[in-house]
């Protein structure tokens, strides 16, 4: 007698590929339209299913895990990022918790390498220029941005993407520093040509570009605040694809307004995907709607990363990338 298949349900439309194969592997209920479930939608799954594959787009919190039934064993996340579940209550219900790290190390630090050209080369403002038909011919003095190399660069978390974007910052003849919890090991900063500091505080002070590549826990929440901000120099560009959260985008608003900081490259929010309105047409900010892993690669990726989450689960083994509460 063939054994029961898992029941899975998927929040939000995945590409074809993965989601042909969670059906051929599992009794898979799949999202018609890309839109994201609504609370009640979200609670009526978890009550009844397996497993259940959320996005960033679910607030999977303590009371919609409460509501979960007894057959609800694995929440297989579609992303790193793992900030919107409430790891340790899900523990507490006896329900794992996965993720999909490691596949968008490149793309996001693709991404941040694009946003800094963005903003110190001033693509956004000749953009908006040419679509709007104003561009009135080649001019010494017009549009006139700075170059990267040569910069200092500060990057706040030096994990996979922090090494990832010091690497390529290397390439473009960027000055490379860092701020950690840990300071790496002696052999990874001399390949990397990287200074460690100790104090975030003194970094931001003498830094020309800061790139947030830190995940969003208690402890990095607002962690660039209104004082710290203060300290960076006013020629100073910041560049975020990491969380919004981790950035007091309030503060940030003000001093861009008052060009108390020279620009900002944003892929993220701190109220998700609403950015702060005042940001939007600002000739100095380069506005992304959260497209540091938006490849088709790297969508593929993180899907079969689901998938073998999914399967080694149903095995009756450990998924390979199950969260532990406290390590993001």
């Amino acid at each position: 007698m063939p054994m029961k298949r898992l029941s899975v349900v998927v929040t939000r439309r995945l590409p074809e590929a993965v989601e042909t194969r969670l059906t051929e592997l599992f009794d898979a209920t799949l999202r018609d339209d890309d839109t994201p479930m609504t609370r009640a939608e979200i609670a009526a799954a978890m009550a009844g299913a397996d497993v259940l594959v959320p996005t960033i787009t679910d607030n999977i919190d303590a009371a919609l895990i409460g509501q979960a039934g007894d057959t609800l064993k694995l929440i297989a996340n579609y992303g790193a990022g793992v900030d919107h579940i409430d790891v340790e209550t899900a523990r507490r219900r006896g329900i794992l918790v996965s993720n999909t790290p490691d596949v968008m190390t490149d793309d996001t630090a693709d991404m941040v390498m694009g946003l800094m050209l963005a903003v110190m080369r001033r693509m956004q403002e000749g953009l908006v220029t040419m679509q709007a038909g104003d561009w009135g011919g080649w001019a010494p003095t017009a549009f006139v941005g700075t170059r990267l190399g040569g910069k200092r660069l500060g990057i706040l978390g030096m994990g996979r993407i922090g090494q990832a974007v010091a690497r390529r910052a290397n390439a473009f003849g960027m000055q490379i520093h860092y701020h950690n919890r840990r300071r790496l090991r002696a052999e990874t900063e001399e390949a990397l040509e990287a200074t460690w500091w100790e104090s975030l505080d003194q970094m931001v002070a003498r830094m020309d570009v800061i790139s947030v590549n830190c995940p969003h826990t208690p402890s990095t929440f607002h962690l660039l605040n209104a004082r710290r901000l203060k300290l960076m120099k006013p020629s100073a560009v910041i560049v975020n694809t990491s969380r919004g959260e981790v950035i007091d985008e309030s503060a940030l608003t003000r001093m861009l307004k008052a060009d108390e900081l020279a620009g900002a490259g944003l892929d993220v929010y701190q109220h998700g995907i609403r950015g702060n309105p005042e940001l939007v047409n600002m000739r100095n900010v380069a506005m992304t709607p959260h497209m540091g892993s938006a490849t088709i690669e790297g969508r593929i990726e993180m899907g079969e990363k689901v998938l073998l989450n999914i399967k080694t689960f149903a095995d009756g083994h450990r998924p390979p990338d199950q969260v532990l509460p406290g390590v993001f």
